[in-house]
């Protein structure tokens, strides 16, 4: 599979069957959608309605199935919610043997249940901009630590091209938390099982 970055916590995920964007929320932070038609389009938090018809949108807990990809959404405590409550989703999407979970706004603290439910992952998307707005780097290490992904690609993080309700912590303030030295800096990333460490590795997707 290969993923790019859009900004915020917009991932897109193309197979040889289908792209899945996740969080296509771009025009509430001042740039285009990026949604096309035909896409399947996911949502970890509340959004608005994509603008082309999609392929499929999927907002909520459950299992779905569209050409290759397979994918498992978990109701969560979101980073903002009290105990109890659950309106984040986390997916967990699998495409070729490889599972990718994309995190969204979600409390760090997480069951044994839940990571039960999410089980192994290869790549992890998690947003890392904090300030009350999502998770901030010690809240991304707990999670981290909990689910163990080979790859980790960080999102939600400052950007002078985006306008965040809340501001947002630079990148490199927040690697110093994560006391992660990045593998590598790209622009589009091709993943393939053969060519994941047994060992966090963290890589940077910048911005298309």
């Amino acid at each position: 599979m290969e993923l790019q970055f859009y900004g915020g916590n917009c991932i897109a995920i193309t197979t040889k069957q289908a792209r899945v964007v996740v969080d296509d929320n771009l025009k509430d932070l001042g740039v285009s959608a990026i949604t096309k038609p035909g896409d399947i389009a996911i949502f970890t938090h509340e959004h608005g309605v994509p603008l082309v018809e999609t392929r499929l949108i999927i907002d909520s807990a459950g299992e779905y199935e569209a050409a290759d990809v397979s994918i498992h959404g978990i109701s969560m405590r979101a980073h903002i919610d009290e105990a109890g409550r659950k309106t984040a989703t986390l997916y967990k999407i699998v495409v070729d043997d490889m599972s990718l979970v994309v995190t969204g706004h979600i409390y760090p603290e997480l069951s044994e249940t839940e990571l039960e439910a999410i089980g192994h992952v290869d790549v992890l998307c998690i947003p890392v901009g904090g300030n009350g707005y999502t998770l901030d780097g010690a809240g991304a290490v707990q999670v981290i630590k909990k689910i163990a992904p080979k790859l980790v690609i960080p999102t939600h993080y400052a950007d002078d091209g985006l306008k965040f309700p809340v501001p947002q912590q630079e990148l490199t303030e927040v690697l110093k938390t994560l006391s992660m030295e990045p593998k590598e800096t790209v622009i589009k990333l091709r993943v393939k099982s053969a060519d994941l460490s047994e060992n966090n590795q963290l890589i940077i997707l910048n911005r298309q």
